[in-house]
């Protein structure tokens, strides 16, 4: 043993490279093994003045989708800014975007909504599913999912929601009796009072008159409302709460918005309540559907039913009103793809009119064109979690816990590198089996535990609403060739009107 340790002296070249190595490695250059770990200061962006700048002197609010294509251009799939007194950090990767939702814990929060929290707290409302957190978050969400995501449930709402479809073929069909060309103008407006009718079945059991020839004055106010409240919540957001005080017109119009939902809303529910009790008095057998008998025999406070109907009567409104106002947009512009379409469902329905849950999961082709539509136009093109718990690792960051992180959704399924000819409507790579899309690529209605809860009723409305219009009617662009894109008024809508020719079949 000594003898060897002789022969290997330190003059030896072998022990000399091998020390040499060591030492450089230890001494000489850290770095190259201790890679250090990199914090938020570290994430790339730009500076607030120029984000605001983006925002509001250079049309940036209706162009946020926008915004997230050219920060991931210029700082890579991970950057920050500052939105007013919000600072975000903005995720474009689906891989990066898995890593953030795998770690958001039993409780995760979509976003921080603080002006909606802030009027809920000013009035003294109570919080609803969109805005609450914690226990209370929890237990809304097993109590609505039981009777919105199971499928089986689901289908128990067919029945209602064809009749409502049943409306909108009468609207379609009076509208487009009123063009010589048989054009239906801004569907995008007929699609959302279609959406407001839809929901508003499923939660109050009764009709509020959205798809009527003449909408009755308190529901056409109820539509306007929401609209303006969505444009008064990025606003809202962007303006520390002292400015409020100052600049009093955009909180006071979100306000005056918020209450006059709520109103809506508790009138609708407590006449449906009214009327549960008559029968019971009467010793009728009482049967409901959601809101006036589910949600009622969970014995949650007045006011929780008050919050969570409110803020659901939001949930899928503007879902179905972007996505058939799309699916018919791309349908009338792609003839081909509109015919496979109407031949799908007439094979399925063979000769029938109305569909039903069990028709619409037999159409593959149906399912793909809304999931390509939803892909190009994402109803939510940034969605959003904060992680309150704990720091998380996202790439080679550390985010600090309570974070606001923006998932953009709008860039990841727009790019190249997941789907080939991202900005072009091709349904067909939905039904390819060989073709592999990144799970998180395009997640409309987000995932895990905070994913859209109305998204089935939704996607069930959508399939009967196109299998019925296609039933029915050509599709056929008023002016070919003509271009309409998107814009961000919090959710992503056409930024002028769709206008489309139906003719009949």
């Amino acid at each position: 043993m000594a003898q060897s340790l002789k022969l290997v002296s330190r003059s030896t070249p072998v022990f000399r490279s091998l020390t040499e190595v060591w030492a450089e490695s230890v001494f000489r250059s850290p770095e190259k093994v201790i890679k250090r770990q990199k914090s938020l200061a570290d994430v790339p962006g730009p500076s607030a003045l120029s984000f605001l700048a983006d925002l509001f002197c250079r049309g940036g609010l209706a162009r946020l989708h926008q915004l997230q294509l050219q920060g991931k251009a210029k700082y890579g799939p991970v950057w920050k800014a500052s939105f007013g007194p919000i600072l975000t950090v903005h995720v474009a990767d689906p891989s990066l975007i898995e890593q953030v939702l795998r770690q958001e814990g039993k409780h995760p929060i979509r976003s921080d909504l603080s002006s909606w929290k802030d009027y809920r707290q000013y009035r003294g409302h109570s919080y609803g599913l969109l805005t609450a957190e914690g226990e209370e978050w929890q237990q809304f969400r097993s109590i609505l999912g039981k009777h919105m995501l199971k499928p089986k449930e689901v289908e128990g709402y067919s029945d209602v929601l064809n009749d409502v479809v049943g409306d909108l073929i009468k609207k379609i069909s009076h509208q487009r009796s009123k063009n010589p060309n048989h054009v239906v103008k801004d569907i995008a407006s007929e699609f959302y009072r279609f959406g407001l009718e839809g929901i508003s079945s499923v939660l109050f059991e009764s009709r509020i008159g959205c798809l009527e020839t003449t909408v009755p004055k308190e529901t056409e106010k109820f539509i306007q409302s929401i609209n303006t409240m969505f444009v008064m919540t990025l606003l809202t957001m962007a303006m520390p709460k002292f400015l409020h005080k100052i600049f009093r017109k955009p909180w006071q119009k979100f306000c005056e918005s918020w209450d006059y939902m709520f109103a809506f809303a508790k009138g609708h529910i407590d006449q449906r309540m009214a009327d549960v009790a008559e029968k019971v008095s009467q010793g009728k057998e009482v049967e409901g559907k959601y809101l006036t008998y589910y949600l009622a025999q969970e014995k949650i406070p007045m006011k929780a039913v008050y919050g969570n109907v409110t803020e659901l009567l939001l949930a899928g409104v503007d879902t179905i009103s972007s996505t058939l106002s799309w699916s018919l947009y791309e349908l009338a512009r792609h003839p081909e793809i509109q015919s496979s379409l109407h031949a799908e469902i007439r094979n399925v329905l063979q000769g029938r009119i109305i569909a039903t849950a069990a028709d619409v999961a037999k159409m593959p082709l149906m399912k793909a064109v809304v999931k390509e539509v939803l892909r190009l136009y994402p109803v939510i093109p940034g969605n959003a979690r904060v992680i309150s718990d704990r720091d998380i690792e996202v790439g080679e960051y550390i985010i600090p816990k309570k974070t606001l992180i923006t998932l953009c959704h709008y860039a990841t399924s727009r790019d190249e590198k997941y789907f080939s000819k991202p900005n072009e409507f091709h349904p067909e790579r939905w039904l390819n089996k060989d073709a592999s899309h990144h799970p998180y690529a395009s997640i409309p209605f987000g995932f895990g535990k905070r994913s859209c809860i109305g998204r089935r009723i939704a996607e069930l409305e959508v399939y009967l609403a196109l299998s019925r219009i296609l039933t029915h009617f050509e599709l056929r662009p008023e002016c070919p060739g003509t271009l309409v894109k998107p814009m961000t008024r919090t959710l992503l809508v056409p930024e002028k009107e769709i206008n489309i020719q139906f003719l009949e079949r």
